[in-house]
């Protein structure tokens, strides 16, 4: 149910906004005024919701009263028909509405950076990777959200041992937050001439893309290098020094971008990068509100240290954390995996 005294508390707050977004830009400063707008937005989503299931609701119970009125029995059955649409249309509304009012700080994030890392398997490790990083990218194009190759260290088998990507959508962080941690695979590789199955580790990590205005970094404590990009990307990005990698000198926190065409682009995405990181790092004593740190995401990427194991001798996926299990592996390889997270989001998120 959705608290009428919080709503009403919106449509004030909406309503104040809307009055100090019609001041003058030269009243206060533009960074405020962003954030005004930013609020106001996001309120606007939720009252629009809102009304959608006030209607949604007031059609249900016309089409109940004609059901009540037993005068016109075909009549009767399209309005039955109409209110099973009708109520799982109400039910979808309202799930998003809730998402948005729900005190979810996890839900304002609109993107996700996901760093992947081959751990414990050598090459094997470096292909899954690869094998993962394929999953995620097939399942951001099922939900239309942007996906953007960000940094990537490539083996010579086409593996990666790390590799960092930004997925940009509509509660994209929100969906992909429980995928931190070490995931292992149990296959037997194209390599493996006996037939033995091997045990492999991949490291995951995701970070939300933080607003502009969150955090702010000194320009002093950054340390710039610039290198060619060893990836694809054309003449320009490879025989020119377009890469940019950021040292934050307080925290040696370290990061690259070379996938962009300009030095300047990838300085800016590099950039937002750090600004995650550091601030990851600045609320790791307040875990309640942002997850693990970083390091209790994926521990020592150690074969022991898993959250999810998939066996594809036994077609199986299993999550430790949920105790949950799927099959086709296949398909969840192929980035069907909307199933499995709804499931481990159900079974992990009443714990928070």
């Amino acid at each position: 149910m959705i608290d009428e005294k919080k709503i009403e508390a919106l449509k004030a707050e909406h309503h104040d906004l809307e009055k100090q977004l019609a001041r003058s830009e030269a009243v206060f400063d533009l960074k405020e005024r962003t954030a005004h707008a930013r609020r106001y937005a996001e309120i606007e989503e939720i009252l629009g919701l809102y009304a959608s299931v006030q209607k949604i609701t007031t059609e249900i119970q016309n089409n109940e009263s004609l059901i009540t009125s037993g005068e016109d029995t075909a009549l009767e059955n399209l309005a039955q028909e109409e209110i099973t649409q009708l109520r799982a249309q109400k039910e979808k509304v309202e799930k998003e509405l809730q998402e948005l009012v729900s005190p979810n700080i996890y839900a304002k994030y609109k993107s996700a950076i996901i760093e992947i890392r081959g751990g414990a398997g050598g090459e094997e490790a470096a292909l899954f990777a690869s094998s993962l990083y394929r999953m995620y990218m097939r399942y951001a194009q099922r939900k239309n959200w942007g996906f953007t190759l960000v940094d990537s260290n490539q083996t010579a088998l086409g593996g990666f041992k790390e590799v960092v990507f930004e997925i940009t959508g509509k509660g994209a962080y929100n969906e992909m937050r429980h995928e931190s941690g070490v995931h292992r695979v149990q296959r037997i590789p194209d390599t493996e001439k006996q037939g033995r199955i091997h045990t492999s580790t991949v490291s995951v990590a995701v970070l939300p893309q933080v607003e502009e205005s969150e955090i702010s970094i000194n320009s002093s404590d950054i340390r710039v290098e610039t290198y060619r990009s060893g990836g694809p990307g054309g003449q320009n990005v490879n025989k020119v020094e377009t890469a940019v990698r950021l040292i934050h000198i307080p925290t040696g926190l370290v990061v690259a971008s070379q996938s962009e065409r300009s030095q300047a682009r990838n300085k800016t995405k590099a950039l937002q990068i750090l600004e995650s990181k550091i601030q990851l790092a600045q609320k790791e004593q307040d875990v309640a509100e942002r997850g693990k740190l970083r390091k209790e995401q994926i521990g020592t990427a150690d074969r022991s240290e898993k959250i999810r194991t998939y066996n594809f001798p036994q077609d199986r996926v299993t999550d430790h954390r949920a105790k949950l299990s799927w099959h086709n592996i296949e398909g969840i390889m192929d980035g069907d995996i909307s199933t499995m997270l709804d499931d481990i989001a159900r079974a992990l998120v009443a714990g928070e």
